[in-house]
């Protein structure tokens, strides 16, 4: 056997041990590596003012930290305090809207009656106590995983920061391809990851302080939902909903139906279609004319939206970071087909 076949079989067993090895880790590895890539501007700043590579990496895991455990911290403690002083007139009132909504439903609804006579049986203030308990539960686990999930995001994100060079100059020794040809591929990851960072942040800001800003008018926290709805209108579709539908439906059982109708129609027109369709792309194209100066590194905004969106459906919540990075890695490779086509038909005439 040559000596090159067996440290390739070598290698092979090797990275498949380590594949079965980090498989638990290997998602929160990747998105380390994207956000690393997104932040590097960062990292490079804080290199520059601490004149060290190891406290920058710490001040920017640091910085990163508290973007994502700092407003879901403040949530959690704030709503688990909210949901123990609910008032036990709020549940009834709650009740009675429902049961009078099933009783005497829209003439368009009537053919359901039958079906709500059963329904209104199972329907009392202890079993609604009982399901905001349990919703209550549901999001403590989601956001304890959330939290377990981001921690280890956080520490390998300052591994990359810190041990990022070498590991670059290490894959390019080992990629069997030009130096141009790696350049290319990570100035352009690099670039659409910057973009994509900051727009999801300026986004989920936006439309937070609407919703925030609404919401305090009416008076209640305008910080603990706005933060709320800023985490919200990351999940496609259906996040605005999950806030504004809870506040109609209160509103109703207090009897305010203005304030339901205005909620209602303030977050489906101003924030879901005007903020989240078309106001959305603009961000994106602008911080997209800010961060990249030059053309050629710029993708178009249209597929670096709809990338965050396929993302966030397929992947979830980190799919915003592994969507448009997929979407970048395809694009850029079909760059490099590209050129050594070009080449190719150069050298041939």
């Amino acid at each position: 056997m040559k000596p090159q076949y067996f440290v390739a079989i070598l290698f092979a067993t090797s990275l498949y041990w380590m594949y079965l090895l980090y498989t638990p880790f290997l998602l929160g590895m990747i998105i380390a590596a994207l956000l690393a890539i997104s932040t590097a501007n960062i990292q490079n700043f804080f290199e520059k003012v601490l004149k060290s590579k190891f406290l920058a990496a710490l001040s920017s895991s640091f910085l990163l930290a508290v973007l994502f455990f700092v407003p879901l911290g403040y949530f959690l403690v704030t709503l688990t305090v909210k949901i123990n002083g609910v008032e036990p007139i709020v549940f009834e009132n709650i009740e009675m809207l429902i049961k009078d909504f099933l009783a005497n439903p829209p003439e368009y609804l009537q053919f359901l009656k039958p079906y709500m006579d059963n329904l209104m049986k199972d329907i009392s203030v202890d079993s609604i106590a009982a399901y905001a308990l349990t919703f209550t539960g549901d999001i403590g686990s989601l956001s304890a995983g959330y939290l377990k999930n981001s921690f280890l995001v956080i520490v390998f994100y300052f591994f990359a920061q810190y041990n990022g060079g070498f590991v670059v100059d290490l894959l390019k020794r080992v990629v069997q391809m030009s130096v141009d040809e790696t350049t290319l591929l990570a100035k352009e990851l690099s670039s659409v990851m910057s973009v994509v960072f900051y727009s999801i942040i300026v986004n989920a800001m936006f439309q937070g302080l609407l919703f925030g800003v609404a919401i305090s008018f009416m008076g209640y926290n305008g910080l603990l939902f706005g933060i709320m709805y800023g985490f919200a209108s990351l999940i496609p579709v259906v996040g605005g909903a999950l806030m504004w539908l809870p506040f109609m439906l209160f509103e109703f059982s207090m009897g305010n139906s203005s304030n339901a109708l205005f909620i209602a129609l303030y977050s489906i027109l101003l924030i879901s279609v005007i903020a989240d369709t078309f106001i959305k792309p603009l961000i994106i194209k602008e911080i997209n004319l800010r961060v990249l100066k030059e053309d050629d590194a710029r993708m178009n905004e249209l597929i670096i939206f709809f990338a965050i969106i396929a993302g966030l459906t397929t992947f979830g919540f980190w799919g915003m970071i592994l969507g448009p990075a997929i979407t970048a890695f395809f694009l850029t490779i079909l760059k490099l087909f590209e050129a050594r086509t070009k080449e190719c038909e150069s050298n041939q005439s």
